[in-house]
């Protein structure tokens, strides 16, 4: 399937979770300070394995950096 993450499109398999997206962009156990959003809404990080994503899906990841 198809999901747009970040503004790039991206081929996935048909029974992705969130987690696997992120996967594919990065280590999801080096997610200190990142946080997802499906389709708009924020997803708690407990939730990344059990939720599905759909065809055309638009998943944005936000890292948290420090400094100033």
């Amino acid at each position: 399937m198809r999901v747009i993450i970040n503004g790039e499109l991206h081929e996935l398999d048909a029974d992705a979770s969130l987690t696997d997206a992120i996967s594919a962009l990065r280590d999801p156990r080096e997610g200190r300070g990142l946080a997802a959003a499906l389709d708009g809404e924020v997803v708690p990080r407990g939730r990344w394995s059990e939720t599905r994503l759909s065809e055309g899906a638009r998943i944005e990841l936000v890292v948290a950096v420090q400094g100033g």
